[in-house]
């Protein structure tokens, strides 16, 4: 995989605890990732706060691209890496997205020589009809010609699996995962945070978190909160990016909508909780699951998701655990926030529901599917 990330890394931990199989994390963008990394989404240097490199075996391997990153398909270059996996006598080998050079390149390599198994996330939601829809389609068929098994994270993944030419024999179901525990309600920081705000008790708060980008469409949320009329409701916009000068412009005097910077990961948790229900408005393209609403559930909120968002089919039962709405559709995103203020005593029991439908979603099970397979 390129980098070390929030996400896999108690994953990587977990299995290594489990000692069930060897694991050793080759990390292709190199040494140079853990420097303050730019994050164009976010427009700054990002450093994550909680532990990425502990419990398991890892090395950075030597990155020689120009331009390395995992932006682009020649940002991964790696001359050595598929000796270093040979010389550790890897049994399987599982690649993280194949559309870097030196992952393409291992797993042309590693094919018909040991298991080669793939975990990505993409979905056919954005697929479009002609001629370059053919050729992309081509394309998948022939990279995951090399693949054993795909372990696909949820309904719509599996979609983009068999679109790419994989047969049901050869898709394993490995959860989209965060660390559930980690993510639980936090009464405190909930208060902390809604009193630094000055958000009364009885308010119902909706929650955006992320890149203020055109992908996520905060405006779309921004728009359609104007329209509630509710004195009772507050809209809190976290996070930084291209939009965010616009949007504050736009809507910054209005004292019912609060914009904060990029919270870390550490603050998150306080961050869901402060909120009553923690809309996703994608519009994409590639929006390909959202994790974000994985942590909301597991904080026990209330979620409403644009059917843009890759985990829609799976997290999101309607007017049990929140909504999904047609993405883009300002009328249908607003007639699902009114529900939700015009139900405010049902506010805390779908937020118990999402706490339930999230708990198999969860490291475990992912170690169990991939500890299955070798």
């Amino acid at each position: 995989t390129t980098h070390p990330i929030q996400y896999n890394a108690p994953l990587f931990n977990l299995l290594t605890k489990r000692d069930k199989i060897s694991i050793k994390v080759f990390y292709t963008w190199g040494d140079a990732v853990l420097k303050n990394k730019f994050d164009p989404g976010f427009g700054k240097k990002i450093q994550w706060d909680i532990p990425l490199l502990e419990g398991y075996q890892f090395d950075f391997v030597n990155n020689i691209s120009k331009q390395p990153g995992s932006h682009h398909f020649k940002g991964i270059d790696n001359p050595t890496l598929i000796k270093e996996i040979e010389a550790w006598d890897a049994d399987a080998v599982l690649i993280f997205g194949w559309n870097f050079k030196s992952h393409l390149k291992a797993l042309r390599h590693f094919h018909n020589k040991i298991p080669v198994i793939f975990r990505g996330d993409s979905t056919i939601l954005d697929k479009t009809k002609g001629v370059k829809s053919i050729f992309k389609k081509l394309f998948l068929q022939w990279a995951y010609s090399h693949v054993n098994t795909a372990l696909y994270v949820g309904v719509e993944n599996k979609k983009y699996y068999r679109f790419a030419g994989m047969k049901e024999n050869q898709l394993v179901f490995a959860p989209h995962a965060i660390d559930n525990n980690r993510f639980s309600f936090d009464a405190a920081s909930a208060q902390k945070i809604r009193s630094s705000l000055n958000i009364p008790n009885e308010a119902v708060v909706f929650l955006f978190a992320g890149k203020l980008e055109a992908k996520k469409n905060p405006a779309l949320l921004l728009n359609a909160f104007m329209q509630l009329n509710d004195s009772t409701a507050r809209l809190l916009i976290v996070g930084n990016g291209v939009l965010e000068d616009e949007l504050k412009l736009k809507f910054g005097d209005n004292k019912q909508i609060h914009f904060l910077p990029f919270q870390n990961q550490s603050q998150m948790p306080g961050l869901y909780s402060a909120c009553d229900i923690f809309v996703l408005p994608s519009q994409g393209p590639n929006e390909t699951w959202g994790l974000t609403i994985n942590e909301a559930m597991a904080c026990g909120r209330a979620v409403l998701v644009s059917d843009k968002c890759g985990c829609a089919m799976d997290l999101v039962q309607d007017g049990k655990n929140g909504f999904t709405f047609e993405s883009g559709n300002e009328k249908d995103m607003v007639q699902k926030m009114k529900y939700f203020l015009m139900r405010k005593n049902q506010l805390q029991f779908m937020g118990t529901q999402s706490k339930e439908i999230i708990e198999p979603w969860c490291y475990q099970n992912v170690c169990e599917a991939i500890e299955g397979l070798i």
